[in-house]
């Protein structure tokens, strides 16, 4: 499995990767194989404002149903509508066209609490 250095994680699997203050965020390849193969996902919409921890969507899989937890507060400022028809790309690629929404960050103190890549391989090891 791989965690790119250049990104950020959770403890409920996902992923951050920051550009001044819109933060990109989807589910880690940890996470993806765990779910087994995606078959739908729902997201909340652009204009979403929301607060960390809150639910930014769902991952359906063959064997679980997944919330998703935002990991940073902030208002949803694009969502991946590719993966309305192509649900499997998050099983393909979830580090790059598998992302899930885009937010613009309201709290840039909340990246402290997140993890790098190590701390995280270190996680789910």
């Amino acid at each position: 499995m791989s965690y790119p250095d250049n990104l950020q994680y959770t403890k409920e699997h996902e992923w951050i990767r920051v550009e001044g203050t819109t933060a990109t965020i989807g589910i880690t390849d940890f996470a993806q194989r765990e779910l087994g193969d995606i078959v739908f996902v729902e997201l909340e919409p652009e204009g979403t404002e929301l607060d960390r921890d809150d639910v930014f969507g769902t991952v359906e899989a063959v064997k679980t149903v997944s919330e998703l937890y935002m990991p940073l507060s902030g208002t949803i400022t694009a969502v991946n509508d590719g993966l309305e028809a192509s649900p499997e790309t998050v099983n393909e690629d979830p580090y790059g066209d598998g992302w899930m929404v885009k937010i613009e960050l309201s709290d840039a103190d909340q990246l402290d609490d997140l993890m790098d890549a190590a701390a995280y391989s270190d996680m789910v090891s």
